[in-house]
């Protein structure tokens, strides 16, 4: 029985099910954990333990013993625990019990930890030290993964020796949440937050969501959409303040900062005042008033998310200032209480006239912030998103990662799918964010990868990070594709240590979430890493993306994105297709990039073909790599790419009696709608290739 309140089948309870193990593994993690010696209790420390005892209680079928006591006497008359405990405590008072030397205490960062096996006289014990509270929640919860994946034998337990911590200051979801209930590019049902202007009164999926989170290593979120409304507004204001404290307290019973997306327009909106211009003193009077009554409120609140000059969204561009005067604006005023304000560099005119090739939105990010770097305050960081487009299932890594050297930065990811297939479709994009990461910028040589911009160690910074933007609603499951949960977890995995390699966390989650079964693990982990190349066969082909249908981004419609007024993103025409943004003949995109990127970039036979279509533009015949043309390689990923899909049916119906009936139907559902919709996007793509080029298919297939 899981320690969530719901029932298993529904997948609810995610990655945190905490199945009872199998006896024999069960007996010997509980001559370990049948004594927990804690001594501390309050705050942080009760929920370590709470979360510890309750896991431990479903997974050995015991209710362990907590006590402030480590004694080999203490439990004597237990022959399966006698003179063994799991002590869990803070590194400093580890330290004082004699079980972690001083040196080592004094060392551990605040959010890392340590889980060894030690010794203390006649009582061995499993240690679990944290640098603070935070740092043993962590410390605990990876300790309940690797007992719940099996880990923990006879042979590592007498032997453990881990120590661990975050590669990454920040670890951040986004979500785009609107006080009405709605979710901007939201597929898992309604906000958990807020319905019809109001916060949701029960708080037990905020609470269980903040469990989620905090297994996984996050510690910061924003709670509403980063496109603020007029309502949302309100968040920032008296009226709604005592709301958002309450939520605050939960997730801070978890070690998370809660954030507010805020309005750049605010004090016009909120504040009575006839100006936003953050150079106006009596607006960064405003915002030092707004700061100081929300720090009242929320003593660790973490600070302000801001969208500004993108998408018809207020900010500093109005009255002729730069991005810099607006984030340090806001920056000044959340200085004297240690907030921070994250600006995201999304920004671009959405537009602009496709008819002039020279005009690219690719290097709107780059032109608009490199020229500002250095020019920010230290408490703000630069959000960059993965790409230089929108979160397009194939694009190369933003150039501003490597163009920015003296900034604070932190990296964004989409988790929710939104031009992935909305979790309708099974996209894992775990494998696309590992290449992101391990992506070498050669700003100061070989080795500046973008995780470790993000993190800030390339350029010396104190701070940076990865925020996600977050794919859960109020779905029984979380996520509305059962198999979308990984795409969370893998996350929080990743933000946490970016060298995990895709397969490592794969494997994690598979058998957190379905158990050990060796088959059902091999098949679920091959179905996932499949899937991300799988949807990419079936959809936009080299690099071109944006294949969708304009305003919800769902479905197969070559030229009908919105912001493509005057033409295409891909300017297919009779004689070829895709984007020149080379120096020698296009936008000059390339020379955003740091050699030797910007010259593999530049030319057409170095250029990877995966990419090759977001760089040049090519005829319909000019050869790829693999020696097929650029047609044929449409016309054959497409057909591929709906086999596939079909296949994960198949694959996933094999596992019918491995899986319980609940979450086994989910899943297949989902698969079924992807098969076909996959054979919707095969024909469409390649009747319009087709069509356009007038070459058919060497292999003789019907093109629809």
């Amino acid at each position: 029985m899981s320690v969530a309140n719901a029932t298993s089948d529904t997948g609810y309870d995610a990655w945190l099910r905490y199945d009872r193990l199998p006896e024999r593994q069960a007996g010997v993690l509980t001559g370990w954990c049948r004594r927990i010696v804690m001594p501390e209790r309050e705050g942080l420390f009760h929920t370590v333990r709470r979360e510890l005892t309750a896991a431990l209680a479903s997974l050995l079928g015991i209710e362990p013993v907590v006590t402030d006591v480590l004694d080999a006497d203490a439990d004597a008359a237990d022959t399966t625990g006698a003179g063994r405990a799991l002590v869990v405590a803070t590194a400093e008072r580890a330290a004082g019990l004699g079980l972690l030397a001083g040196e080592e205490a004094g060392a551990l960062h605040a959010d890392g930890f340590v889980i060894r096996t030690v010794r203390r006289g006649d009582v061995r014990a499993v240690l679990l030290a944290g640098g603070t509270a935070r740092g043993l929640l962590y410390g605990a919860f990876h300790f309940l993964r690797l007992a719940s994946i099996g880990s923990l034998n006879d042979r590592a337990l007498e032997q453990l020796d881990i120590a661990d911590r975050p590669r990454n200051p920040l670890r951040m979801i986004n979500h785009w949440d609107n006080m009405d209930g709605s979710i901007e590019r939201g597929y898992a049902g309604k906000s958990i937050f807020f319905r019809d202007g109001k916060f949701i009164a029960d708080k037990t999926r905020v609470r269980d969501y903040a469990r989620l989170l905090a297994s996984i290593g996050i510690n910061a979120l924003t709670i509403n959409n980063v496109n603020v409304h007029e309502t949302e507004t309100k968040l920032i204001t008296d009226e709604l303040l005592p709301d958002v404290a309450a939520t605050a307290d939960i997730f801070r019973e978890y070690g998370i900062r809660l954030m507010l997306s805020i309005n750049f327009a605010a004090p016009i909106q909120a504040g009575g005042l006839p100006t936003a211009d953050p150079l106006d003193p009596a607006v960064r009077a405003w915002w030092r008033e707004r700061a100081a009554a929300i720090f009242r409120r929320i003593p660790d609140f973490g600070g302000f998310l801001v969208k500004a000059d993108s998408e018809f969204r207020p900010g500093p561009f109005t009255y002729g200032r730069d991005h810099a005067d607006g984030a340090n604006m806001l920056a000044e005023a959340l200085e004297p209480f240690g907030g921070i304000v994250i600006w995201r560099c999304f920004v671009y005119n959405c537009l602009q006239d496709w008819r002039d090739r020279t005009t690219d939105r690719a290097k709107a990010a780059y032109d608009h912030f490199v020229p500002l770097d250095g020019r920010f305050k230290d408490n703000v960081l630069l959000q960059i998103k993965n790409g230089p487009m929108d979160f397009q299932v194939r694009e190369p890594v933003s150039p501003l990662f490597g163009g920015l050297t003296r900034t604070n930065q932190m990296l964004e990811l989409q988790i929710t799918q939104e031009y992935t297939g909305q979790q309708r479709h099974l996209c894992y994009l775990v494998p696309q964010w590992k290449e992101v990461l391990d992506f070498d910028t050669y700003a100061c040589g070989e080795g500046t990868t973008v995780a470790r911009i993000a993190s800030g160690s390339a350029f010396g910074r104190e701070t940076g990070g990865i925020a996600g933007v977050s794919n859960i609603g109020d779905d029984p499951n979380w996520t509305g594709h059962l198999l979308a949960q990984a795409n969370l977890y893998g996350f929080g995995r990743l933000a946490w240590n970016p060298e995990l390699s895709a397969e490592d966390i794969t494997d994690e989650w598979v058998r957190l979430t379905f158990g050990g079964d060796p088959e059902t693990v091999r098949t679920i982990a091959e179905m996932l890493l499949d899937s991300w190349r799988i949807y990419e066969n079936y959809t936009a082909p080299l690099g071109v993306g944006w294949m969708v249908n304009p305003g919800h981004h769902y479905g197969p419609n070559v030229d009908g994105y919105e912001y493509s007024k005057w033409g295409t993103y891909h300017f297919a025409d009779c004689r070829g297709i895709g984007v020149d943004r080379t120096v020698k003949t296009g936008t000059g995109f390339t020379a955003q990039y740091h050699k030797p990127h910007s010259e593999i970039y530049e030319s057409l036979e170095q250029c990877p073909d995966e990419l090759l279509l977001f760089f040049h533009h090519v005829p319909y015949t000019h050869r790829l790599h693999s020696g097929k043309t650029v047609i044929q390689h449409i016309y054959d990923t497409h057909f591929e790419g709906a086999e596939q899909a079909r296949g994960l049916v198949e694959r996933w119906s094999g596992l019918k009696g491995r899986i319980d009936t609940g979450r086994f139907l989910q899943v297949l559902r989902r698969l079924e709608e992807q098969a076909e919709h996959a054979k919707e996007w095969r024909d469409v793509i390649n009747t319009y290739f087709w069509r356009k080029s007038g070459i058919p298919d060497a292999r003789g297939r019907k093109i629809y």
